[in-house]
């Protein structure tokens, strides 16, 4: 009797423990207000799960290159939208966040320095920007980085040496960049297990190559 009492004790105690558990992983999610914050701008917020506390933020949908798309507003005379650059203030402490997408915003390399503490940073957005190489300079620590989208952004060869420590970085795109392809080889050699995409040659530079390759028939 007193065994299957003691067996008892011991199931509640490891069932209590587990709903212990489970309540610490979604008070440890993000705090309400930040995320509230982070909607004001433009931004959405999304659980990975629902027991765990990651999140993933897209402010594609809700900004442009001209700042918040007025979806819902019908007031254009209303305040200025400030930068999104120094808005990004709200993440630097977010150890949450392993998705960010800011493809197609106002976002700029100063708001890139917002982004430095984000370690556990898995995915990264970053297309049809105004991101150049110093901006990339602010990813250098983000050592848990897997993908980045740079396609049409301004980053060049130099930029790119900024990204050599990311080990963890298995996918980059550069399409419409400045990146050539002696460069992204120069980088493949630091990442060995990184994809890097360059995207399809523009019409012209196919042509070129075409005609570099048609040698003149020999005259007899």
């Amino acid at each position: 009797m007193r065994s299957a009492t003691i067996a008892i004790l011991f199931f509640l105690g490891v069932i209590s423990n587990g709903a212990a558990q489970q309540g610490r992983s979604l008070e440890d999610g993000p705090d309400p207000a930040l995320m509230e914050k982070i909607q004001e701008l433009g931004g959405r917020v999304m659980r990975v799960a629902a027991d765990d506390p990651a999140v993933e933020i897209a402010f594609h949908l809700g900004r442009s290159q001209d700042g918040l798309r007025k979806v819902d507003a019908t007031d254009s005379d209303g305040p200025e939208t400030p930068a999104l650059d120094g808005e990004l203030a709200v993440l630097k402490d977010l150890g949450q966040l392993v998705s960010l997408h800011l493809g197609g915003t106002d976002v700029t390399d100063e708001g890139l320095a917002h982004l430095a503490g984000l370690t556990a940073l898995k995915r990264l957005h970053l297309e049809k920007t105004n991101v150049s190489d110093a901006g990339l300079a602010h990813l250098a620590s983000l050592e848990s980085l897997s993908y980045l989208n740079l396609y049409q952004t301004g980053v060049t060869d130099a930029g790119l040496a900024h990204l050599e420590g990311l080990k963890n970085l298995k996918s980059l795109y550069l399409w419409q960049t400045k990146v050539t392809p002696e460069g992204a080889e120069k980088l493949s050699q630091a990442l060995p297990e990184c994809h890097i995409d360059l995207g399809w040659k523009a019409p012209e530079e196919s042509e070129k190559a075409g005609e570099a390759e048609e040698q003149p028939a020999a005259e007899n």
